[in-house]
């Protein structure tokens, strides 16, 4: 794939699939964007290694639920690079997946529901809305929103977590609809468990064993068993693609 030349914006790229899916953007030669929240060492690392791949990066603090931030990120990018080719909507809120310590449905609180909705949906909501009026006018763009396989199987019902993700689905379903006439591509991408993660390490073993007895490729997905197929999302290899959701879980959905 041919990224040279390419602008990447990554929410949520300083640790985890986040950092997978931009170092996989520098290494096909493209500039990819580092926005992070708090870790600024980390992002450092992830633009670091991004340079020793051969493409470029520089890494960008904001707070995506922040209409503001999410505004002054994408205005500084513009100015320095001149454009954004591709988005990927990587970041959400902090979550733990553990079966064990899991919060039942009866214990939850709308508060919950919210924070992961505010994480997921109001993030990318914030982040399409400053890029889209670039994208409008360049007519092209492609945008990647991260999602989860527990959407189609919530193996572990994780009430707020799999909401919030389900509404991302309907959300990019709606804005690929209506964006797809302005020549701008939307799409999702549904890892399953994803070990190592800050959100999976409390996974626990007889859990992942449980995950991989069940799916047909036979073990968990790392971080860059995710990145390849945002790669291709975003690349001319899909440019007739839109709307699609793919689950990346070695098989345990299949549709």
């Amino acid at each position: 794939m041919e990224f040279k030349g390419k602008t990447i914006l990554v929410t949520g790229a300083g640790r985890g699939i986040g950092a997978a899916i931009a170092r996989a953007f520098a290494q096909e030669g493209a500039t990819v964007v580092v926005n992070y929240l708090q870790d600024a060492a980390a992002a450092t690392t992830v633009v670091d290694a991004c340079k020793q791949m051969g493409g470029d990066a520089w890494a960008i603090q904001a707070d995506v639920t922040s209409e503001p931030a999410v505004r002054s990120m994408v205005e500084q990018v513009l100015v320095e690079t001149g454009k954004i080719d591709v988005l990927v909507n990587n970041a959400f809120a902090a979550y733990s997946f553990d079966p064990d310590q899991r919060t039942m449905f009866w214990e939850l609180a709308w508060a919950d529901y919210q924070r992961q909705l505010d994480g997921a949906l109001r993030s990318t909501y914030n982040v399409c809305q400053a890029v889209l009026p670039h994208f409008r006018k360049r007519g092209q763009g492609s945008i990647i929103n991260m999602v989860s396989d527990l959407v189609e199987r919530p193996s572990v019902p994780y009430h707020d977590y799999t909401t919030a993700k389900s509404a991302l689905i309907g959300f990019g379903r709606n804005l690929a609809a209506e964006l797809g006439p302005l020549g701008i591509r939307v799409n999702s991408v549904a890892p399953g468990l994803v070990y190592p993660t800050a959100a999976s390490r409390q996974t626990k073993e007889e859990v992942k064993d449980m995950i991989t007895a069940q799916t047909p490729l036979r073990r968990i997905a790392t971080p860059e068993d995710v990145a390849g197929p945002v790669l291709f999302l975003a690349s001319d290899w899909s440019r007739f693609m839109t709307g699609q959701t793919l689950f990346v879980d070695g098989g345990l959905v299949m549709k």
